[in-house]
C-alpha cells in the first residue's frame, strides 16, 4: 500500500500530525484496548497508548482495507490481540504504529524520536524491505531483517504473528490466489515460528485459519463432525473428567482437571485426515493442573497409570527434558475401560501458562505494574534455534535463507551429543546436520559419526532421542555430496560457503599464475610491492588485488588488459 500523503504538500499534514501527537484522552475506538491493557497493568501509561493510536489513526486516515473498512482497524486489532495476552505497553505502541513507516511518510527516525528506540526497533523489525530495491529477493530479505531485529527484541516476532492472525481473520476479502499464497506462507514459516516461541494460543488459531483456506472441504467436514461428536458425547467426556479427578483425589494429589478442546487442524491430522471416524475423547485433551510443584506431577502420573493402562511409546517427559520453547509437562496416553485412548497432560499452573503463551509468559513476569518491561527482561538469552539461525543467515542468499528456515522450523526431533548437549533438528536430519549444529568449524571437519554407539555414515538419519558422537579430521574437507542428504539450512549454507571460498582461492591462484606467466614473476612481485597493481585493480573496478586475480582466474579479465594498464 502506497503512502497517501506527500510530506511536502502542505503544512496541514504536519499540523494534523502534531495535534495527533499531543493526544492524551483515549478516543472512543481505542478505549477497549486501553481497558484490556489496564486489566493487566493498572498503572500503565494510558496517555502514551492513546497518543500512539491517534498518530496511527492520523497517518492511515485516507487508507482503506480490502474490506472497505478504515485501515486503522488493522493495527488496532493487532494491538488488541497482543493486549489480550498481556503484552507490555511498548509492544502495544509498536503494534499500533507497525505499518506507519512502510505505508505512510512517517520516517523511522521520527517515530523513534517520538516514541523511543525500543518502539523503533520493533517497528523497523516488522517493516518490509523496499521491493523495488530487492526485487524477487524482497521476501527473503524481509525475513532476514525480522530475524536480525529479533536478536535485539523477540517481541518483533510476536507483533508479526499477531499481524498475520488478523490478516488471516480477514482473508476472505483477498482474491482466491492470494488467499492460498498467504495461507501457504503462514503454514510453512510463521506457524513453526509460533511453535518455537511456544505461543500455542496463536499457533492453534493460525493452523485452523490456514486449514479453512487450504483444505476447505476437509475443514467443513471436520468442523461438523467434531461439533456433532462433542454434543452427542458430552456426558461421556465429562464423566471421564470426573473419574480422573477422583483417581487423583484418592492419591491425595491436589489438582484441577480441565477438558481442553482440540483445535480442528489437530483433530484432522491425528485422525480424520484419511476420512476415518473419530471418537469423542479424540476431540479433547485432559489437562491435569497439579498444585505443589513439579514433583506432584509425577505423583499424578503414578495415579493415572495405576488406574488405566498406559500406551507404550506414547509417554513423553518434558519436565526432565523441556522442549525448546520453554514447555514443561508430562504427556501420557491411557486406555480406558471402553477401549478408548485418552491423551492426558500433567503440569503445574506455571507450566500450563507457558503451554499457552510460551515466551509471552516470561515477558509478563518481567513487566512491572506500569506496563514497562524491566531492564533484565531486555537481556533475555536468545533461544537456541534463533541463535543458530542468526549464525548461518549472514552467508545465505535470500532464497536459501527462506528454504533453510522452512526446513529448520518444521517438525523437529531432539538428539543428544556425546557431550550431553541437547539439539533440536528437523526430522530426517543426518550426522552432518548434527556436526554443523555444533558449529561451522565442527561441520567442516566432519569425518564420521556414531549413533547410539554404532558407526553411521554422513547420510544416515538420526531419530528422536538418539545420542550422536561426531568424529572430526585435522583438515577441513566437507563433501559436496552431503548436500543431497542434509536437512538444515546451516549445514547447507556451511558446505556451500566452504566450497565457494575454496573455489575463490583456486581462482585467485590461477589468476596470479596467468598474470605471472605473461609479465614474469619478478616484474609481478615488483608491481605488487610498489602498489602499482592495487592501483590498476581499482581503476578496473576491483576493490583489491585478490579480486582482480579471481577475475583473471575465472576468465572475466584478460592478463593482457592488466599488462596494458601497468605499461
Amino acid at each position: 500500500m502506497a503512502a497517501s500523503t506527500d510530506l511536502t504538500a502542505s503544512s496541514e499534514w504536519w499540523r494534523g500530525l502534531n495535534e495527533a501527537m499531543s493526544a492524551r484522552r483515549p478516543l472512543p475506538r481505542v478505549q477497549p484496548l486501553v481497558k484490556e491493557h489496564l486489566r493487566w497493568y493498572p498503572k500503565a501509561d494510558v496517555a502514551l497508548l492513546s497518543r500512539a493510536y491517534a498518530v496511527a489513526d492520523h497517518l492511515h486516515r485516507e487508507q482503506k482495507r480490502k474490506s472497505g473498512e478504515p485501515f486503522i482497524i488493522h493495527p488496532l486489532a493487532v494491538a488488541t490481540i497482543l493486549a489480550e495476552m498481556g503484552l507490555d505497553t511498548a509492544t502495544l505502541v509498536a503494534a499500533l504504529l507497525h505499518d506507519t513507516v512502510e505505508d505512510t511518510p512517517f520516517s523511522l527516525a521520527h517515530l523513534a524520536a517520538e516514541f523511543g528506540a525500543e518502539v523503533g526497533i520493533m517497528v523497523d523489525g516488522v517493516t518490509k524491505v523496499d521491493r523495488s530495491m530487492y526485487g524477487s529477493a524482497a521476501a527473503g530479505e524481509t525475513f532476514r531483517k525480522m530475524v536480525v531485529a529479533a536478536k535485539d527484541d523477540l517481541r518483533v516476532l510476536l507483533i508479526k504473528l499477531a499481524d498475520r492472525v488478523h490478516n488471516l481473520r480477514t482473508l476472505q476479502f483477498q482474491p482466491p490466489h492470494k488467499r492460498a499464497k498467504i495461507a501457504r506462507g503462514t503454514r510453512e514459516l510463521l506457524i513453526p515460528l509460533a511453535e518455537r516461541l511456544g505461543v500455542y494460543q496463536l499457533k492453534r488459531e493460525l493452523e485452523d485459519l490456514c486449514f479453512e483456506y487450504l483444505e476447505t472441504e476437509d475443514f467443513e467436514r471436520v468442523r461438523e463432525r467434531t461439533e456433532q461428536v462433542r454434543r452427542s458425547h458430552e456426558h461421556e467426556i465429562d464423566s471421564l473428567r470426573v473419574s480422573l479427578r477422583d483417581v487423583l483425589h484418592a492419591f491425595r494429589v491436589k489438582a484441577e482437571v480441565v477438558v481442553r478442546e482440540r483445535h480442528l487442524y489437530s483433530v484432522f491430522t491425528s485422525g480424520l485426515r484419511a476420512g476415518s471416524e473419530v471418537g469423542p475423547v479424540a476431540t479433547v485433551r485432559y489437562v491435569v493442573v497439579v498444585r505443589g510443584g513439579e514433583q506432584n506431577a509425577y505423583l499424578a502420573l503414578g495415579a493415572v497409570h495405576g488406574r488405566w493402562r498406559p500406551v507404550p511409546r506414547r509417554f513423553r517427559d518434558f519436565i526432565a527434558t523441556p522442549k525448546y520453547n520453554l514447555y514443561k509437562a508430562l504427556h501420557t496416553t491411557v486406555v480406558t475401560e471402553s477401549g478408548r485412548q485418552v491423551q492426558i497432560i500433567i503440569c503445574d499452573p506455571h507450566a500450563r501458562e507457558v503451554s499457552e503463551f510460551g515466551i509471552i509468559a516470561q515477558i509478563r513476569q518481567e513487566t512491572s505494574k506500569d506496563g514497562r518491561l524491566l531492564q533484565e527482561g531486555r537481556t533475555r538469552a536468545d533461544p537456541e534455534w534463533l541463535t543458530r539461525l542468526l549464525g548461518w543467515q549472514e552467508q545465505a542468499s535470500a532464497e536459501d535463507l527462506l528454504t533453510g528456515a522452512r526446513t529448520d522450523l518444521a517438525d523437529t526431533i531432539t538428539v543428544l551429543t556425546g557431550e550431553g548437549r541437547v539439539l533440536t533438528l528437523p526430522e530426517g536430519a543426518t550426522p552432518v546436520d548434527v556436526a554443523y549444529a555444533l558449529g561451522e568449524e565442527t561441520g567442516n571437519h566432519f569425518s564420521a559419526a556414531t549413533i547410539d554407539g554404532r558407526l553411521a555414515g554422513p547420510a544416515a538419519r538420526v531419530r528422536e532421542g538418539d545420542t550422536v558422537r561426531i568424529v572430526t579430521t585435522d583438515e577441513p574437507a566437507p563433501d559436496r555430496g552431503w548436500l543431497d542428504s542434509v536437512r538444515t539450512g546451516e549445514a547447507r549454507v556451511g558446505i556451500t560457503a566452504w566450497h565457494r571460498v575454496r573455489a575463490r582461492e583456486r581462482a585467485s591462484e590461477d589468476g596470479r599464475w596467468r598474470l605471472a606467466e605473461l609479465l614474469g614473476q619478478d616484474r609481478l612481485v615488483e608491481a605488487e610491492a610498489a602498489g602499482k597493481l592495487i592501483g590498476v585493480a581499482r581503476r578496473m573496478g576491483h576493490p583489491d588485488m585478490e579480486d582482480l586475480y579471481v577475475a583473471l582466474g575465472e576468465g572475466h579479465r584478460a592478463p593482457e588488459d592488466v599488462s596494458d594498464q601497468l605499461s
